[in-house]
């Protein structure tokens, strides 16, 4: 069966921007002017087709990402429309890994925001072409110059300006192509107005020329093949521009700029083409690259109908019928009830069936393809990254980093009747949500569960009760600290000991240190082979990080730890890979305490905008929590101020922030770091230790 489209027709596109930037308002005008609905959803009606689930009907925000398909002028469009909000930044990370291109949709007035920055550098990592959509032109203080200029210095971007608008706020009517070198203009605001395309009016005649000849120099410099033309002609012809657009959004040199007003039903239908003519199809990402099984060498696999089946799961959906796998397919052809290979369970499972997805909603399909984005049925064991293959030509695809938790509560069932469903229950939103996390505290039996922020831990206890019909108690947040070593020490440890009639020995030296924060956990192998066998030190360093996960002084997890492996000896009769996991984990446990090991706790980065007569009450509140006001600026009518805050401090801000600046100012927040905790909280948790240091804290 062949293609209906070519796979150079495809786009793969996510739709990212700070909260309340228009990404979903966006997402329905596309549907609307490519025929998928028949009418425009709003977000502030709670009508909007792709915030499906109640919550965000309720709160007027994104949760979960959702995927929908349309075409527009001959191309197949996937598209997922991620949250914003910091809470559920694992919804944009894993879009971001299986597709292919974005749009970044920035607001006019308010620019390049805290969340912005956080889904930019997301895009960074996965290396995903985008364009920028500068959205909500008609508000009051909209300047797109300045957004231009705050990619530049925030984001450090390469923007280019292909469009400019004609009129700003309440006159915004339009905007010029200076691609095409002409002037789009609608009459009126319902979204069944026309637009008009005329010669670019004399009004606007200079800037559009300054602004095209602008363009057409970044892309003489980005573009090498082009700057020869450019220098000998004095300009780029129309089909050059739109090649060597085309070639720097592909490459990561340069972003196309566009703008709009999506609620006013302005820009969209331009903002369509520069996906059709900038983001890239399946084709142009070419090829895919994964490991063997042992990692030990890459396989590159081309993203091509005939090559052997590949694809990623990227999420899982869970409610009260079962799962739905979301898949990215990067090679290959599959149908329904066909077996594929699960590569990290190293087990088969039989497909049961492909469904394209529209928002909640789904239809069947019998076959995917490379480059298809499919939710599908039928598996028993995958979990969001796994990779499911062709059996006789097996790979790993790489899979996503999530953030840990920062917050966590404890739950209960309120009647016997719930305690089972609630176990099953949580097991299954922890399947759906990497970064929920769900623990029984040795010390207490409660039930522990972890999250992103409060919001986000409400709104799972929330879907608990509606989709699951769980009844639970839930206890008020408390911050997730972690352990870390301030020093370094040097520790031996003999583990030797008769079991069953038999001896048992292991010997290890551990050197114990910290590493720069943020840096994760190593370990260092520093003894050969022939010394000590390679097993046994897998055994070592397997027993390190199972003593890490709950450290020395509180039985938080333990961060940023270096361990060196600098000595061993073993029997080769009475040795075992358990005894020096044994060992080792008693001689790490030791070398911490003895590497002064101390409380850290989560630093977030908050991001407050406030109209300019509460600058003092706002920066005044921040430095009772004992912030650090990292800079501010002015944002049009806004002062924008942006600190580092402990978690700690900042329960119920909010609310606070409403009574000082009777409730117009806004803020956002996300993890920055972990840092060393004050005095208090180091006693509180560790008394034994005795006296901490000043508790100064570096939030650097």
């Amino acid at each position: 069966m062949s293609r209906e489209l070519s796979l150079e027709k495809y786009r793969n596109i996510g739709i990212m921007a700070h909260i309340d930037a228009g990404k979903t308002t966006t997402t329905e005008r596309i549907l609307y002017y490519t025929g998928v609905s028949h009418k425009i959803g709003e977000v502030h009606y709670g009508t909007a087709t792709m915030d499906w689930m109640e919550d965000e009907q309720e709160r007027g925000i994104t949760i979960t990402s959702a995927a929908t398909t349309c075409s527009w002028k001959e191309h197949r469009i996937n598209i997922i429309d991620t949250p914003g909000h910091v809470d559920f930044t694992a919804e944009v990370e894993r879009s971001l890994r299986v597709l292919d291109g974005a749009i970044a949709i920035f607001d006019a007035v308010s620019g390049v925001e805290a969340q912005s920055e956080t889904v930019w550098r997301q895009a960074d990592k996965y290396r995903v072409p985008r364009i920028a959509y500068v959205n909500k032109m008609d508000r009051a203080g909209a300047d797109f110059e300045r957004v231009m200029a705050m990619m530049v210095e925030r984001l450090g971007a390469k923007p280019v300006a292909i469009q400019l608008p004609v009129g700003i706020e309440e006159q915004f009517t339009g905007v010029i192509d200076l691609v095409e070198d002409q002037m789009v203009i609608w009459d009126g605001d319902d979204k069944d107005a026309k637009f008009e395309v005329t010669p670019i009016s004399d009004e606007y005649r200079e800037a559009a020329a300054e602004a095209r000849e602008h363009m057409m120099e970044t892309l003489a410099e980005l573009d090498e093949s082009l700057l020869e033309d450019y220098l000998e002609n004095g300009e780029l012809t129309k089909d050059q521009i739109y090649a060597g657009l085309r070639k720097i959004t592909l490459e990561l040199k340069g972003c196309p700029v566009l703008c709009g007003s999506s609620f006013k039903n302005k820009g969209v239908q331009s903002l369509l083409d520069a996906v059709a003519h900038y983001l890239p199809s399946p084709a142009d990402i070419g090829t895919v690259t994964g490991h063997n099984l042992d990692y030990s060498e890459s396989v590159v696999r081309k993203v091509a109908d005939d090559e052997p089946f590949s694809a990623l799961v990227f999420k899982i959906a869970s409610n009260q019928y079962g799962d739905l796998a979301y898949i990215r397919v990067y090679s290959g052809t599959l149908k329904s009830n066909e077996k594929v290979y699960n590569v990290a369970k190293e087990r088969s499972e039989r497909i049961g069936h492909f469904f394209q997805m529209h928002a909640n909603k789904q239809t069947e399909v019998k076959e995917v393809r490379a480059g298809d984005i499919v939710a599908v049925t039928g598996f028993k064991n995958v979990v969001t990254g796994d990779t499911i293959c062709d059996p006789a030509a097996p790979l790993l695809l790489e899979r996503m980093d999530f953030p840990n938790p920062v917050i966590h509560v404890a739950i209960e069932p309120k009647t016997k009747a719930d305690q089972d469903k609630l176990k099953q229950t949580l097991d299954r939103l922890a399947l759906e949500d990497p970064t929920f996390r769900v623990r029984i505290d040795e010390e207490s039996g409660q039930t522990i569960i972890s999250g992103m922020g409060e919001l986000h831990l409400e709104i799972l206890v929330k879907r608990m009760i509606r989709d699951f019909n769980v009844q639970a108690n839930v206890g008020k947040p408390q911050v997730a600290y972690r352990e870390t070593v301030s020093q370094q020490a040097v520790v031996g440890e003999t583990y030797e000991r008769q079991q069953g009639g038999k001896r048992v020995f292991a010997r290890v030296k551990l050197e114990v240190g910290p590493r720069e924060r943020g840096a994760g956990f190593a370990f260092e192998n520093q003894v050969a082979p022939a010394t000590l066998p390679k097993v046994f030190a897998d055994a070592v360093e397997e027993g390190v990080r199972q003593a890490m996960r709950s450290g020395v002084l509180a039985g938080f997890e333990m961060l940023d730890v270096r361990v060196k492996l600098q000595g061993g000896s073993y029997d080769e009769v009475d040795s075992t890979d358990v005894a020096f996991k044994i060992a080792a984990s008693i001689a790490f446990k030791r070398g911490a305490r003895e590497a002064r090991s101390v409380i850290l706790e989560p630093v977030m980065k908050v991001e407050v905008a406030t109209p300019e007569e509460y600058m003092g009450a706002v920066v005044g509140d921040l430095n009772t929590r004992n912030g650090r006001i990292l800079n501010m600026e002015s944002r049009g009518e806004l002062q924008v101020v942006r600190a580092h805050v402990s978690l700690a401090k900042m329960f119920g801000y909010s609310t606070a922030l409403r009574s000082v600046s009777q409730g117009r100012a806004t803020f956002s927040m996300e993890f920055a770091q972990y840092a060393e905790a004050p005095k208090a909280i180091q006693e509180k948790y560790a008394p034994q230790q005795g006296v901490f240091g000043d508790g100064i804290r570096s939030m650097g």
